[in-house]
């Protein structure tokens, strides 16, 4: 390639990754990956694939995301069960940003419910000269992610609890309208309806249940992640 000013080419083999400018800090996903490894030790994969090979790293050629929960932390509330959890992302090649968010992780279901009652532990890092800064921001949340295991526990119980009882709607109209203004897909809206009214009404848990199980069906990472914390938003209506 040819411009006005210099370019970085990250390259594998005769194969071009990406091409930047020289403004732009890679952070290895190793980088990234070593410091889940260092700090989150305790931390385990949610849930194992269909044919048992599933390690809770998804990566692919543009980015990658790592899902853990802390087994030690599980919450029972009316009959679910709940574990609170951490994902992290990271792209070689200028896809993503850098970052961690929490969620809590759904046993039966295996759903990804992105809410934080406690605060909203989201860090994100672009890929400037001080990226690798955001490694040590990473490490604090994780750490914050265990010092403040009871507290944050106790927080989501009572917001699920609030969630199972209080409805979003008067009718399905109400929930219609909801749903839509927090920019929920409208294809999903219906299908979810359908699911939270088979299960005996609109109440926020049992649409924002019906949700994160059709959140699982898209097809990337990626994708999924930013459709769960859209949809965990909706808690807030019972918090």
């Amino acid at each position: 390639p040819t411009a006005d000013k210099p370019l970085q080419v990250l390259a594998n083999g005769e194969s071009m990754r990406s091409l930047h400018g020289v403004t732009y800090t890679r952070l290895w996903n190793a980088e990234l990956l070593d410091v889940v490894n260092e700090f989150a030790s305790d931390f385990t994969p949610p849930q194992k694939a269909g044919d048992g090979n599933g390690t809770g790293l998804y990566c692919g050629e543009q980015d990658m995301f790592a899902f853990m929960i802390d087994p030690t932390g599980w919450a029972e509330i009316d009959g679910e069960a709940f574990a609170p959890g951490f994902f992290v992302w990271n792209s070689e090649v200028g896809r993503r940003s850098v970052g961690i968010q929490t969620f809590w992780f759904q046993r039966v279901c295996q759903n990804h419910i992105v809410w934080d009652a406690t605060e909203i532990s989201e860090f994100i890092r672009k890929h400037t000269s001080n990226v690798r800064d955001g490694l040590d921001e990473i490490r604090r949340h994780i750490e914050q992610l265990v010092a403040r295991r009871d507290e944050r526990r106790d927080s989501f119980a009572t917001v699920i609890k609030k969630a199972m009882a209080k409805t979003l709607g008067a009718d399905a109209d109400e929930v219609k309208k909801a749903l839509s203004a927090e920019k929920i897909p409208r294809h999903l809206i219906k299908d979810a309806m359908h699911i939270a009214r088979q299960r005996g009404g609109f109440t926020i848990f049992s649409i924002v249940d019906a949700l994160t199980q059709l959140s699982q069906k898209v097809r990337y990472a990626g994708d999924r992640a930013s459709l769960d914390a859209r949809i965990g938003q909706l808690l807030a209506f019972a918090a």
